[in-house]
């Protein structure tokens, strides 16, 4: 993998991989931030260091995607069993967290977890830009489940929130693995640059893979007796992620590959990515908390 990555983006090479982080991180912060200063403009190193990065991922998941099949069903199919072959799937990781993992542990794995969160609602409701109407309209229903259908206090971006203030977490850039960052600044730079169909198919693969874990980490919550305030996004993403995932491959992805059969590969590509920049954060924290 070294070698495939020397030869496609040497300039990204250049820097280290927590700096290049960091410094993405920082870069879409200011992106995504509202500001009232209209000199506040990114600058254009750090927007081509992010494009370059964005390249570098579609590279290292292309071979993975070569073979997805171009009918809607099929693709389907292939993507559903992601859930089974994908990279980071079934990693010893969550089982420990559940079983094993002390307080401090399970503190630290969750603030990488908030350094790593792009904000879900804020990336579907700019992806749906321009989608084929049957996709944007379940894009919008599964916005709305987002926004806690209405209710201020069940908005999920409020729940992630409230879980940091009631474990007293914060996770600063300076203080995330590269890992974490690396698993954010994909997420948003899809978004960002606008890599449409990639950022769908990366939605799409987290809430098709994400109920198993997030399962893992609400019962280790539990066992160390942890509030059920702090609990409460980890317990409702186990139970409604499932039939997130099976309206999102049903109303999203599978119209935009029958109406377009070329989406195919670019949906694979976006969800191999995001896999990859999970499996990635699971090595990681395996080497940082788990005894060897």
């Amino acid at each position: 993998m070294t070698m495939l990555l020397d030869l496609v983006h040497p300039v990204v090479d250049s820097l280290s991989e927590a700096t290049l982080q960091r410094r993405l991180a920082y870069h879409l912060r200011m992106r995504l931030t509202p500001s009232v200063d209209p000199d506040q403009l990114p600058s254009v190193e750090t927007i081509a260091e992010l494009r370059r990065y964005l390249r570098r991922e579609c590279q290292i998941a292309a071979d993975e995607c070569q073979h997805v099949p171009t009918d809607a069903d099929g693709f389907i199919a292939w993507f559903e069993a992601l859930t089974h072959n994908g990279p980071g799937q079934h990693d010893p990781l969550f089982p420990w967290l559940a079983d094993e993992a002390d307080d401090a542990s399970m503190r630290w794995f969750l603030s990488q977890e908030l350094a790593g969160e792009a904000g879900f609602d804020d990336l579907v409701a700019m992806a749906l830009i321009r989608m084929p109407a049957r996709a944007k309209m379940e894009m919008m229903r599964n916005l709305w489940d987002e926004f806690g259908r209405g209710n201020p206090a069940g908005v999920h971006s409020t729940l992630l929130a409230r879980m940091a203030h009631e474990l007293g977490i914060s996770c600063s850039i300076e203080e995330a693995t590269s890992e974490a960052l690396a698993l954010g600044n994909l997420m948003a730079g899809l978004a960002v640059e606008h890599f449409p169909y990639h950022a769908v198919g990366a939605l799409g693969v987290i809430e098709l893979t994400a109920p198993g874990r997030v399962s893992c980490v609400a019962a280790g919550m539990r066992r160390l007796g942890m509030q059920p305030e702090a609990r409460r996004y980890y317990e409702l993403h186990a139970t409604l992620d499932v039939e997130h995932a099976r309206r999102w491959n049903a109303e999203v992805l599978l119209p935009i590959v029958a109406g377009d059969p070329r989406t195919a590969y670019l949906l694979a590509q976006g969800a191999i990515m995001r896999l990859e920049a999970g499996r990635r954060c699971f090595e990681r924290y395996r080497t940082t908390l788990m005894p060897s």
